[in-house]
């Protein structure tokens, strides 16, 4: 059933983006001019943001992390359901409890990622029932695999008030949703919207379903195919413009076949706020997929974020010409993520896929996720950040939404992107990845800047070092305080496999004013 998905990760076309030229000081070493990089866009202030998959939410069966311990134990009663896709072997996954969302740690290091969106979605929203009154049915009824219970739910609201999150989700579309005749029908969707009043809170967008180039594997009648999106599709945008005009309509949100995912487009005639999609590098290991950690630094790998972009750009500019582009689910690996997506190898792909995305001008992309199996941004059990959650916090410091353009990445592994910095103006962030594992590179500041540079004992590793010390939570799960180390004007070394951040707060760049 993924096969299409797999054949168009390796076979689609690489994307062009505009770059300029980069100098060099005498030495020959490239230079940047940070006080004349030029603006080339800008994106939405929450634009680096996170997935709670629904199954998290509810509890229920998720892809198992490497290191659990005990193995996949089954559900403590019937509300988890079935809740798996039936292709799936069920060893892949685990029963994990209702997530948290009152847990101190949860919360700070979240709102530390503000402001954000928080995307409750997943595979498993296809087939969740919304309970009817605060005393939800012990199992779910006929045509669903589990029950969201109003106090979850609440406590979703709750999370997104106290994090500064605004609230993304997608709805049922399971058998229990539709009619004698298989047409989706809106009463869940309605509860969902209504209830979310009701307790003041608000959904800031909405998908109609989740994937639905994958209907069948996520919960969809048998034989569900364009034609019956099309129909579908059409009555959930009347549905929302009638119901949620605040709302924003967000679609298709496809994953991976290029031909179905066209067909689709073409089936729904979408008038949509934003064009989302959702993009994987590959299958982990728990899929059959069959990448390795030692390719994780090249460029097809890296690059193929461009190349998905590329694919779904030209799908937007067919369909939805004009609307802002948001990746709204995206990760090491499909299904949990690979047994190095917790290591410090993960980030330099994580924050050259921000970079990279926010040059091409996509407006959001949301991690998947922020604390579930192996591709989270902190680990399930302890809450502890990973290498990642360190990466997106510098990031959320000191790059601000307006890009600038550093020039094209180098070709031998020095990959530069630039920001306008954060809260500073005038000034200008830089990210600089070294992804070359044997040599450094060097770069030419003609600009005093202050360097925050990322490191690890290995690749491997999942504690990473800032400056040379470890990063870790202090007392009363504080984040560190970190001042970055004041750097001369000078040709600056970066070592082999690092990220640097430099904030230049007296680049006096005229775009960033």
């Amino acid at each position: 059933m993924l096969t299409p998905f797999v054949a168009w990760l390796y076979g689609c076309l690489t994307s062009a983006l505009p770059i300029t030229p980069v100098y060099a000081d005498a030495a020959g070493a490239p230079m940047i001019e940070p006080s004349s990089l030029p603006r080339i866009g800008s994106v939405d202030q929450r634009f680096q943001s996170y997935n709670i998959e629904m199954v998290e939410v509810t509890g229920g069966r998720f892809w198992k992390p490497y290191r659990s311990e005990g193995g996949a134990r089954p559900a403590p009663s019937p509300r988890s359901g079935s809740d798996t896709p039936a292709s799936m072997h069920s060893n892949l996954y685990q029963y994990r409890p209702p997530i948290d969302l009152t847990n101190a740690r949860l919360r700070k290091l979240a709102t530390a990622l503000a402001p954000a969106y928080l995307r409750v979605s997943g595979t498993w929203a296809n087939s969740t029932y919304f309970a009817d009154q605060d005393n939800a049915p012990s199992s779910p009824p006929a045509g669903f695999k589990s029950i969201l219970t109003h106090q979850q739910w609440q406590g979703v609201v709750n999370f997104a008030q106290a994090v500064d999150a605004r609230i993304v989700t997608s709805f049922a579309i399971s058998a229990g949703t539709r009619d004698a005749v298989g047409v989706w029908q809106t009463d869940q969707a309605n509860r969902v919207l209504a209830f979310t009043r009701s307790v003041g809170g608000r959904i800031a967008a909405a998908e109609f379903m989740n994937e639905p180039d994958l209907a069948e594997m996520g919960g969809a009648p048998s034989g569900y195919d364009a034609a019956a999106y099309g129909r579908d599709f059409a009555i959930f945008r009347a549905f929302m413009r009638r119901t949620a005009p605040e709302t924003m309509i967000l679609g298709p949100g496809t994953v991976g076949d290029p031909t179905l995912a066209s067909d689709l487009l073409a089936a729904s005639d979408p008038s949509v706020d934003v064009f989302s999609y959702h993009y994987y590098g590959t299958l982990s290991e728990r899929c059959s997929g069959n990448s390795a950690p030692e390719a994780a630094l090249s460029e097809p790998w890296l690059s193929g974020t461009d190349r998905a972009l590329s694919f779904h750009k030209t799908l937007r500019n067919k369909f939805a010409p004009g609307k802002p582009i948001w990746l709204t689910e995206t990760a090491e690996a499909a299904c949990g993520g690979n047994k190095w997506a917790a290591s410090f190898l993960d980030t330099f792909r994580y924050l050259d896929q921000l970079g990279r995305l926010a040059k091409a001008g996509v407006q959001v992309v949301m991690h998947n996720t922020l604390a579930a199996s192996d591709y989270g941004l902190l680990d399930e059990r302890t809450l502890q950040p990973r290498p990642n959650y360190w990466g997106a916090w510098l990031w959320r410091q000191l790059m601000g939404p307006t890009v600038l353009d550093a020039g094209p990445s180098s070709p031998s592994g020095l990959h530069v992107y630039a920001h306008c910095q954060s809260g500073t103006p005038g000034g200008v962030a830089l990210l600089v990845i070294n992804t070359d594992r044997d040599a450094p590179h060097t770069l030419m500041l003609p600009i005093p800047s202050r360097r925050y540079t990322l490191d690890a004992a290995s690749l491997l590793d999942e504690r990473v070092r800032l400056n040379g010390r470890a990063l870790a939570l202090e007392t009363g799960d504080e984040l560190p305080t970190i001042a970055g180390a004041p750097t001369d004007a000078s040709t600056l070394v970066f070592e082999p496999t690092t990220i640097t951040f430099l904030a230049v707060p007296e680049a006096g760049n005229r775009a960033c004013r």
